[in-house]
């Protein structure tokens, strides 16, 4: 499916219906379709597509089936579930640049490792030309790279092959990248990163990609990279190994929120990090019992080696920290309990600045992405305490990990002027409207109207 901002000579017009108006919509249909939509019993549920045929067999025009939904994404069938041709909305209750992202999220399908796909013909939709409906299509196209990075299975998507998506946006926006590499990491500093990844064939690396003038504000992403976790001598059971090709999810997030922010070309200084490791088996993995020497210089030691996102975040967040960025934001899929508090939909975060508190829970409101705040509660930091290290990266406990994980993180900043970070899930466990199964960008459509409200030019 694709936009189509030029005139099309005489488009099919899409009549958009909603089941709660469907009574007064449907008696100002043309006589053929509404004696189409009587017969058919069309009363505007959700994703049901009438095709109204003319007098000379072609389509005359399409209704569409809205349901009670009240969020943009009801329009997605609509990407997929029509035939080849030029079509627009008519009455559809939202924004422009709210149907064309929403059209365009729909047509998304990873099909690349299925032989045979056949590519049919696919719809269009007419819109004005317009700045917003530009930046939705940047929106939609680094969101779905986004899904792809997460889809695409750890045997195509290790430390060495994400380091080439980073190069490959870098290079399409004229953003630099450098990469610190196998024993380099030991020599800068960064054990924990190499700790995590040295027991893996595939060398762990610190990814590092600038963009934009010095001078400007500086904003700082850091994301999981961890391209498939084992667990490590805790090692998983082969069922919650099914989906740790998704452990990377973070730093899939954080690639497209910085294309959004490229693309769109914000007045900012950023910056992305991403440490990409694979947790892996050998004689020289990490253990239970170790105590890693931290970039910040804090040592700490290992409860559990399934733990290892956030260590690896750690060493990551201290570098970024050092130049004290205006916002430092970190996006990981790092822990279960933040996935039993809030389920697979609603990403959790921790920020202690209010006011960007505010900001990111009204824009994911207004951008159908969802986020609630939890808190950085302090007394349970007791649990990270360590009999031999400075801090314990795990609360044995277990009670409030997404918590414990995210006071743990708080430790290695210091200097940015507001710091969030992200407990996302990266993945989509069903089907929904324009979010079919699969990776998933989470959050990052909220973060990015916050930056653009702060650094727009």
């Amino acid at each position: 499916m694709s936009i189509l901002v030029e005139s099309s000579e005489k488009p099919i017009p899409v009549t958009v219906i909603s089941q709660d108006n469907a009574e007064g919509s449907l008696k100002s249909l043309t006589p053929a379709a509404s004696t189409l939509a009587r017969v058919s019993g069309f009363k505007g549920e959700a994703g049901k597509i009438i095709i109204v045929p003319g007098d000379d067999g072609e389509i005359s025009e399409v209704l569409f089936g809205l349901g009670s939904a009240d969020d943009f994404f009801a329009l997605s069938p609509l990407s997929l579930g029509l035939p080849a041709g030029d079509y627009q909305l008519q009455a559809a209750p939202w924004t422009d640049a709210e149907c064309a992202l929403a059209l365009l999220l729909g047509a998304y399908a990873f099909n690349s490792y299925k032989t045979g796909t056949k590519e049919n013909g696919q719809a269009q939709f007419i819109f004005s030309p317009s700045p917003e409906i530009k930046e939705a299509e940047h929106l939609a196209r680094a969101v779905n790279h986004t899904r792809d990075f997460v889809n695409i299975p750890s045997s195509d998507m290790g430390p060495e092959e994400l380091a080439g998506a980073a190069r490959a946006i870098a290079e399409r926006y004229g953003a630099t990248v450098t990469e610190i590499i196998g024993e380099e990491l030991l020599a800068q500093g960064h054990e924990m990163i190499h700790a995590v990844g040295r027991a893996s064939t595939r060398t762990p690396r610190l990814i590092d990609m600038t963009w934009g003038p010095e001078e400007a504000p500086k904003v700082t992403l850091v994301g999981k990279g961890v391209c498939f976790d084992s667990g490590g001598l805790d090692i998983k059971p082969a069922s919650s190994m099914l989906l740790m090709k998704k452990d990377m999810g973070g730093a899939a997030n954080v690639l497209g929120l910085a294309e959004m922010i490229m693309s769109n070309q914000l007045n900012l200084r950023l910056r992305v990090l991403i440490p990409a490791v694979e947790n892996a088996i050998s004689g020289n993995a990490f253990r239970p019992g170790d105590v890693l020497k931290s970039y910040k210089g804090m040592t700490v030691e290992i409860e559990n080696t399934d733990a290892e996102g956030r260590l690896v975040l750690a060493d990551a967040l201290a570098l970024a920290d050092e130049e004290a960025p205006d916002l430092l934001i970190d996006m990981a899929t790092l822990t279960g309990a933040a996935r039993v508090a809030m389920g697979p939909e609603v990403v959790p975060f921790y920020s202690e600045d209010s006011q960007f508190v505010a900001e990111v829970c009204a824009a994911g409101a207004t951008t159908s992405d969802p986020v609630w705040q939890l808190p950085l509660w302090q007394p349970y930091a007791e649990g990270l305490a360590s009999r031999v290290a400075d801090v314990m990266h795990t609360s044995p406990g277990g009670f409030g990990g997404s918590i414990t994980a995210a006071l743990f993180l708080q430790k290695f900043v210091e200097n940015a002027k507001t710091w969030a970070h992200f407990d996302i899930y990266a993945w989509n466990p069903k089907e929904r409207p324009g979010r079919p199964i699969g990776g998933e960008a989470m959050a990052i459509r909220a973060l990015y109207q916050v930056i653009k409200a702060r650094y727009a030019n």
